[in-house]
């Protein structure tokens, strides 16, 4: 006799709250915690980060705490204008601090005595929040920032006296900026809490009125944003927060003020510390974009707050076309190596992609007293995507990009030679890994503005090493007379090392090199190589944090798709793993787009990285029995306009080449496999669940799942919902619910602020699952944004997943013969 199907639910019920291994309970306030083992390794508190000086000879090392607690991220939070506001501090919401500085010498033992004159503890209030540290370029003095109770504190010391911090303000405020160093390196240039401020606008508790939005035939394609400002409160809040006086201090606390209060979106003084350039932002404000985007002023001021000139008066950033740019000056900046001398682009287009035109920008410059007409510098023919210099002030590289194509280029010029072709120093597609030929090292002049590291004609390129055996940073040299490339070191097979900055150089020597470097099983250290005979020094001794995971074992494997496109997963085994075992396995992913096979089956990443367990990280589950097919790559290739017409046939066959290549190896059975996947992974993961069988389970968070909602494009989609209905449709898995008939965990964060991942889309995912019989669980997070961050919260999602693949996926046929069975 067959069970009815409510008895037969009861049953699936009563089984699922069996089939818990370990424990896993709720704490006092409803969170679940994971199994005991999975709540020591994510308490671990992580090594110290290190920040070293521009000449490197020092180094500050900073505490950090491994997570938040609950009560510090559902702190009061002002979302306006598509900025997060910690009333308090006036400053951006932060849900964690570093927790204290140590500053070190570069040649002090890396484990010695602290108390050697080497090693100085920068004393500061017990459980002081950190919010930020910044070294001068003279490398002879460093600032921090305190949050305290009544606001945001600017401290500053030298390397010579580092025990006696001097306090310059307790009136910072970074809501929309923070503070730079002038170029004598003896001023800071920051933003203020105005004198008089005044108390925080009262909202009306009443409603004054309807709040009203309009347009009038102009196209306003833009993508979809959060923390918007909604009303005149909101306006009003934003400007009393965002609003700040201007002024730069002196090493001795002596503040000078800088014109009158504004809301500068970004200041920045010039060279020869005589200007600063300044963007303010103006009314009237939207209620469909961020700050970014209102009208602002782009301005020159002398010292004293006068008005020099007037770069740009930008309108409301309306009627941009879809990967389009504005009209008038952008990207304006300083220029490297003279005292006062503009550089910015402007597009010749029309600032729309789809015109052609032979050239898409123009570059510009002016220079102080700025009293003429801005010069063209030359013509780019590609859009410009920024200008960097070279220690000859008249020699610059323009880096373009090439939508079409999904190309990047970079051209050196000589302005001294105008009618001269450029040299091409870059020409790539933006996804060729293999194909980089790293960054030009830079360095900061004695202005604090940066420009190539250069000994005669030769400059360093600092490179990640993409290859087919995984990440292996590199240091060139480069002939800039002949563009031969000297290859001065690489990092050795079996290890992760990358340089960080080059500590000295010469054009007859090899250079002295700080590199940062790890093993599957030993932490992040920091080493001084000298180049030239091959000697290392270690800077640093972090100890491991998590001894107990560093038998677990993991490899670089690699497949193919069934179209021939080469694959790539780094293989996680747990450290008890016996040979010939098949274990239930879980596929962790998130697509990425390619024009071409080539690029899409280039290698990234590294099997030699040292293996961590933090936050909210899947790798856990290695903890609980799980195989892991980690960042296996599911590659979309096409066309830039069309490629996603074939992305559910694309995603389906690169899972598919996962699961056959761990069911190869022998270490997973094929019949007890999960996927996951986090922000457009979690996209990826409902859309398997919906147009595949090959899956048990997913686990889907802060994902997006009905592309309606994000009308005006999304990820790299260039066209909008009007323009390709079929496809928005097609992909988007909320329009296919009746179909996921795997089980499906949504998680998501109540704040998630990221663009596009609204809360109401897993909500409403939720919902149309449910509606349509699916098995569905919704967990939304207090107070969490797109990552989730108080340790309340990253228990709590540790727990679900776990409990979510223990019950579906490693025990799926318990699961599967009880739904199924049909005798009493």
């Amino acid at each position: 006799m067959k069970l009815e199907v409510s008895q037969r639910l009861i049953c699936v019920c009563l089984l699922l709250s069996c089939l818990q291994v370990e424990s896993i309970l709720a704490d006092e306030n409803g969170y679940l915690t994971p199994p005991q083992n999975v709540i020591d390794i994510i308490d671990a508190a992580p090594e110290p980060a290190v920040r070293f000086s521009p000449d490197a000879n020092w180094m500050l090392l900073v505490d950090r705490d491994a997570m938040p607690d609950i009560s510090d991220v559902s702190r009061r939070m002002l979302q306006l204008a598509g900025v997060r506001i910690d009333p308090v501090a006036n400053s951006r919401f932060a849900t964690s601090y570093d927790r204290g500085l140590t500053l070190r010498r570069r040649d002090a033992a890396p484990d010695g005595d602290r108390n050697e004159t080497a090693h100085f503890k920068i004393p500061m209030a017990k459980n002081a929040k950190v919010s930020g540290v910044s070294w001068a370029h003279d490398s002879q003095t460093f600032a921090f920032t305190i949050v305290t109770e009544n606001g945001q504190q600017l401290w500053l010391a030298s390397v010579d006296q580092p025990t006696e911090p001097r306090m310059l303000t307790d009136r910072l405020n970074t809501v929309l900026g923070g503070f730079d160093w002038m170029p004598d390196a003896k001023h800071v240039l920051c933003q203020l809490v105005p004198e008089g401020r005044g108390k925080e606008p009262v909202q009306n508790r009443a409603p004054t009125g309807p709040n009203i939005q309009e347009s009038y035939g102009n196209k306003s394609p833009t993508r979809t944003y959060q923390d918007l400002l909604t009303n005149a409160d909101d306006e009003n809040l934003f400007e009393h927060y965002a609003t700040t006086q201007l002024a730069v201090i002196g090493l001795d606390g002596k503040a000078r003020k800088i014109g009158e209060p504004q809301i500068f979106a970004s200041v920045n003084p010039s060279p020869d510390g005589e200007s600063i350039l300044v963007t303010t932002v103006q009314r009237p404000f939207s209620y469909l974009m961020t700050y970014r985007s209102f009208p602002r002023k782009i301005q020159c001021w002398g010292l004293d707050g006068s008005l020099q000139f007037t770069v740009a008066d930008v309108p409301m950033d309306e009627n941009i076309p879809i990967e389009g740019v504005r009209t008038g000056p952008r990207n304006v900046d300083w220029k490297s190596g003279e005292p006062a001398t503009l550089v910015w682009a402007e597009a010749l287009d029309g600032g729309d992609p789809n015109v052609e035109a032979e050239h898409r920008d123009r570059i510009m410059t002016l220079s102080a007293p700025f009293n003429t007409e801005p010069i063209p510098l030359l013509k780019v023919e590609h859009r410009s995507f920024g200008v960097s210099y070279m220690a000859d002030p008249s020699v610059i590289v323009t880096t373009e990009y090439d939508r079409d194509r999904r190309w990047i280029r970079s051209l050196m010029h000589n302005l001294k030679s105008p009618g001269e072709t450029p040299t091409v120093l870059m020409d790539r597609s933006i996804r060729d890994r293999y194909g980089d030929p790293g960054s030009i090292a830079m360095v900061p002049d004695e202005t604090g503005h940066y420009v190539a590291r250069q000994d005669g004609g030769y400059i360093y390129r600092l490179g990640a090493g993409a290859s087919p055996k995984g990440n292996l940073p590199f240091v060139d040299r480069q002939d800039l007379t002949t563009l031969e490339t000297e290859r001065l070191w690489r990092c050795a097979e079996g290890t992760y090392e990358s340089p960080t900055r080059i500590v000295s150089s010469s054009e007859s020597t090899k250079p002295t090199i700080v590199t940062s470097k790890e093993t599957p099983t030993t932490p992040t250290n920091y080493y001084l190589r000298d180049l030239n005979d091959d000697s290392v020094k270690a800077l640093t001794a972090f100890a491991d944090p998590t001894p107990q995971i560093r038998g677990i074992k993991k490899q670089l494997v690699t497949y193919e798709r069934a179209d021939g496109v080469p694959l790539s997963a780094t293989l996680y085994l747990p450290a008890d793993y016996q040979e010939g075992t098949r274990l239930p396995l879980i596929v962790w992913a998130y697509p990425r787009e390619f024009n071409d096979a080539k690029t899409a089956g280039q290698i990234s990443g590294s099997p030699s990285r040292f293996t961590r367990m933090r936050s909210i990280t899947h790798l856990t589950l290695l903890t609980q029995g799980y195989a892991i097919m980690d960042a296996a790559t599911m590659p979309v290739i096409g066309d830039p306009e069309t490629m996603n017409d074939t992305f559910i046939e694309q995603i389906v066959d690169a899972a598919q080449a996962a699961i056959d290549k761990a069911a190869e190896m022998g270490v997973a059975d094929p019949n007890r496999v999960g996927v996951g996947g986090h922000s457009y992974g979690a996209f990826m993961t409902a859309n398997l669940l919906a147009h595949c069988d090959l899956f048990k389970a997913g686990v889907a968070r802060s994902g997006a799942f009905n592309r309606t909602l994000t009308p005006f494009g999304f990820q790299s989609e260039r066209r909008a919902f009007w323009d390709a209905k079929d496809i928005y449709m097609a992909i988007s898995p909320f329009m296919h619910a009746d179909k996921v008939n795997e089980p499906l965990l949504l998680i998501h964060g109540e704040n998630d602020n990221n663009s596009g991942t609204f809360p109401l889309q897993s909500k409403r995912m939720y919902q149309a699952v449910k509606g349509n019989g699916g098995t569905v669980r919704l967990v939304m997070l207090p107070y969490e944004s797109h990552g989730y961050r108080a340790r309340q919260s990253v228990l709590h999602t540790q727990a679900e997943m776990i409990n979510w693949f223990d019950t579906y996926v490693k025990n799926a046929s318990n699961v599967e013969s009880t739904v199924t069975s049909g005798s009493e």
